[in-house]
């Protein structure tokens, strides 16, 4: 009897050291990945100080930029091809109604104009990128892909409009046509901007010049 128990209360004591010693083990794997996942969470928000120190390097009590201060100038130009060739799809449809040869003539100027300026944004004033994403390497193909839909069909419907214009007198089944080919670069625009738009605010292409090479023009 006495055997029996003696050799409870070893076992008891055994067991008890094991639940201890396992106890302090759970403790100290647990500090261990509190203070890992610390140490982690004080890396990224260093990196990110150190990546947006770098990126603020501009005279800050300078309130309207130089040209020369800006990583491209692609955003300042194609603004004007968007709004451009968009204004002249709309004032051509709206033409389709009044047929006025004047009305023709000014919406060959503001295509011509956004053409103008879609073609040096794309091509003249078009960044190059580094060490993007696989991603975002997918976006920035269809924004390309997009630009020169805009490009060629802005051509086209210029190339279009003049020859209504010196052809056909203003007909209304050609201006139709060239009405057609318009909001085929009207979407085309838009679509180039939704893409270049995810570049900047989603992919984080862009913005104080990262991921870009600096330089204005190629």
């Amino acid at each position: 009897m006495k055997t029996i128990i003696a050799s409870t209360l070893v076992l008891l004591i055994t067991i008890s050291s094991g639940f201890g010693h396992d106890g302090k083990k759970h403790k100290k794997d647990s500090v261990k990945t509190a203070d890992s996942i610390a140490m982690a969470q004080q890396h990224v928000a260093g990196d990110t100080v150190h990546h947006h120190d770098e990126g603020m390097a501009h005279d800050e009590k300078k309130v309207t930029a130089d040209l020369a201060d800006f990583p491209t100038l692609h955003p300042l130009i194609v603004h004007f091809a968007i709004v451009l060739i968009i204004v002249a799809a709309g004032i051509q449809l709206l033409n389709l109604y009044f047929m006025k040869k004047e009305i023709s003539w000014i919406i060959a100027a503001i295509l011509f104009a956004g053409v103008l300026a879609a073609w040096f944004a794309s091509k003249n004033f078009h960044p190059h990128t580094h060490g993007i994403s696989e991603h975002a390497q997918l976006v920035l193909d269809q924004h390309d892909k997009w630009a020169d839909w805009t490009i060629n069909s802005g051509i086209v419907a210029l190339l279009l409009q003049i020859v209504n214009l010196f052809v056909f007198k203003g007909t209304r089944w050609a201006a139709v046509v060239v009405a057609a080919v318009l909001v085929v670069s009207a979407y085309s625009v838009s679509r180039a901007g939704h893409y270049g738009s995810q570049l900047v605010h989603i992919e984080g292409i862009g913005p104080q010049g990262k991921y870009l090479e600096m330089e204005h023009k190629h």
